[in-house]
């Protein structure tokens, strides 16, 4: 979207709306020649172009078009990443409400689908609870359009100084429950919207948070819930029981890596003995039951969802009905992420990662190319259960069947009408 195109205008559909195209009625906005240019780069995705206009560029980047849309909700509505980063840094105004229809930098980002984007607007301060001018967030704009991984990570984010307290020494502590080093490291493992257990191990060994007690990684979680219980007006149910789900799970990975260590000092010459704690804990999570469902897991959640303490909150009694409910097909894992991330209007196909579950993965079995996984890591831990059934595709040469039959049918009669030609001459 260049500076001459037109705006978004909010358009009603279904008691929901839409950015379309209007034509602006405001008075039409004088730019430089160097605001035309960084425009200009935007619309064409043009970042190594636009860095170095921005190193010239010695003004606000805060300008903005005929519709009211700066530089930076152009660089967000586009889901471009880097543009976004460059203006952040260039000092741009994350919550800048210019534009004609409200719609602020995350708006765009939402609409555009970019969870990076999103997500570095939000670091940097963009306001979630802001809305346009029909009383839409950010993140009800991109649950309409279908954006669910957005419309998670907004609703998921937190404010890292929402958990600094917790890297301080508090009453009779003598020493904090996080160390700030890991102050960073929690933050982005709170705010995951993959809530796998297989995920959940991996962000843990990922964020560096295996050099902490996870006792203490629990307790922090714990007191999380109860403070998002104990805001009167501002209960976030919500995050209560993510935040009790993640400690719930972190417990179930400190109890394996405890186990395994007190195999590994008894001499144990067990498979243990030859994996990590995280291979072992995957393995318990990974392994299907005679009808393919994932016993631990399933096992595991329900026992999670009883000691939730809040019970007489709307998130227990629903996802307690959907566990009981004999017409729901839906695994617990399924439905606590549907509690968790939000319901989706409709049932996805998105492939899925075959060991943690992410989204769209973008590698596959090298030998069979039926399973798909996020990387080598997660390849390894599925592979005790995927080299059951892996094999390769069949190749022309190993093929077998009715083609293979109706070749030698061809074969056969191609013989025998070539020695009849040889017997009549």
């Amino acid at each position: 979207m260049s500076a001459t195109e037109p705006a978004v205008e909010p358009i009603a559909t279904q008691n929901e709306t839409v950015p379309v195209a209007a034509a602006a009625s405001a008075p039409k906005v004088i730019l430089s020649s160097e605001q035309k240019e960084i425009f200009d780069r935007i619309s064409k995705n043009e970042n190594s172009e636009l860095k170095l206009v921005l190193a010239q560029f010695k003004q606000s980047v805060d300008f903005v078009d005929d519709n009211g849309m700066t530089p930076l909700q152009h660089a967000a509505y586009k889901g471009n990443k880097d543009a976004v980063q460059m203006l952040l840094d260039q000092g741009a105004d994350v919550n800048s409400g210019k534009h004609e229809y409200n719609y602020t930098a995350l708006h765009f980002g939402a609409l555009s689908g970019s969870v990076d984007v999103c997500m570095k607007l939000l670091l940097a301060g963009a306001k979630s609870d802001a809305v346009n001018t029909i009383g839409r967030t950010a993140a009800q704009m991109a649950a309409f359009v279908a954006n669910h991984q957005v419309v998670a990570t907004i609703n998921g984010f937190v404010p890292i100084k929402d958990i600094e307290c917790y890297t301080k020494i508090q009453g009779s502590q003598k020493e904090p429950l996080l160390p700030v080093v890991h102050l960073e490291g929690f933050h982005k493992f709170i705010m995951q919207t993959n809530i796998h257990p297989v995920r959940i191990a991996l962000n843990l060994q990922k964020f560096g948070l295996f050099a902490v007690d996870l006792m203490r990684i629990r307790l922090v979680l714990d007191e999380m819930r109860e403070r998002d219980m104990d805001r009167r007006n501002e209960i976030n149910e919500v995050m209560a029981f993510k935040y009790h789900y993640l400690g719930y799970m972190v417990n179930e990975i400190e109890k394996c890596r405890h186990y395994f260590l007190a195999r590994k000092a008894e001499g144990s010459n067990g498979k243990d003995q030859k994996s990590d704690f995280v291979e072992l804990f995957a393995k318990r999570v990974l392994k299907q039951g005679k009808d393919g469902a994932l016993e631990y897991v399933e096992a595991t959640i329900r026992e999670c969802v009883r000691e939730f303490p809040f019970r007489e909150y709307a998130i227990f009694r629903q996802v307690v009905t959907q566990l009981a409910s004999k017409d729901n097909s839906a695994s617990a894992l399924e439905i606590i992420k549907a509690a968790i991330n939000g319901q989706r209007g409709f049932q996805d196909t998105i492939s899925l990662c075959s060991s943690c579950g992410e989204e769209k993965p973008d590698k596959k079995c090298s030998k069979c190319k039926q399973v798909q996984y996020c990387d080598r890591e997660c390849q390894r831990l599925h592979w005790f259960m995927h080299k059951k059934v892996c094999a390769r595709p069949s190749s022309t040469t190993g093929q077998t069947g009715p083609a293979k039959d109706a070749k030698k049918e061809i074969d056969s009669a191609e013989i025998n009408e070539q020695l009849q030609k040889l017997m009549a001459s």
